[in-house]
């Protein structure tokens, strides 16, 4: 028995008939301003999502990483203020100055 031929599928841009959208009528997701500025979103590689069951044991296991690693502070030169206090000088504060 000879199978019936399978449709081609239509590689062509444009949408179907019935996906026909009427913009006019689109309304804002209502949720959008609530999350605006707090979420993130990452793509993990499918091993690396293996290994969590959620989004909280991702989140868990990045602020570990992030604890254990030590921070570098920022060096800079010392300022004029910075020595004045070392030395035991207050700030004179009418004139802006360090005595």
């Amino acid at each position: 028995m000879k199978r019936p031929e399978k449709a081609v599928p239509d590689t062509s841009d444009d949408l179907r008939p019935e996906y026909d959208f009427d913009y006019a009528k689109a309304k804002p997701n209502p949720c959008a301003a609530r999350l605006k500025g707090r979420t993130v979103a990452v793509v993990l590689e499918p091993d690396v999502a293996e290994a969590f069951p959620t989004s909280k044991a991702v989140n868990a296991q990045l602020r570990a990483a992030v604890a254990a690693v030590p921070r570098r502070s920022r060096k800079r030169p010392p300022s004029e203020r910075d020595e004045a206090v070392e030395q035991g000088h207050e700030a004179d504060e009418t004139r802006g100055s360090w005595r």
